[in-house]
């Protein structure tokens, strides 16, 4: 599975393959074209109170992954395009903050990883001998 984050200043390239905004603001002084976006997944985003919580604090890092996991877990529906954009080829999350290692990007990614390895696990038919 190719799954790339890439902040919002950089440019689009073509190995990005589908790129979804994943954050709820949209990137201050980006032009809706210079994105080239797949689509503006808002609602994948931590819930406004996470997001202004967290602050981007990296001392807030853990219980922030915790919390919007939580989100993400209670909410499928809202991770569903990413799956089905997936299962066609690579996908680029797309965010605007400036720490490129404590976001919800990171997070997100991880979560579709780490959710991805579990379904294959439990929807994989046992083997008898």
């Amino acid at each position: 599975m190719k799954l790339h984050i890439k902040r919002a200043y950089e440019p689009a390239a073509p190995e990005d393959g589908s790129r979804f905004l994943v954050d709820r603001l949209w990137p201050r002084g980006v032009k809706k074209e210079t994105l080239a976006l797949t689509a503006w997944l808002k609602d994948v985003a931590p819930s406004d109170v996470l997001r202004r919580w967290f602050g981007h604090d990296p001392e807030r890092w853990t219980e922030f992954r915790r919390r919007y996991r939580a989100e993400l877990k209670s909410q499928p529906k809202v991770v569903q395009p990413l799956r089905d954009a997936l299962s066609h080829g690579v996908v680029t999350l797309v965010y605007s903050a400036h720490d490129e290692a404590h976001n919800q990007a990171v997070v997100l990614r991880e979560y579709l990883l780490e959710t991805k390895s579990l379904s294959r696990k439990i929807s994989r038919p046992k083997r008898t001998p």
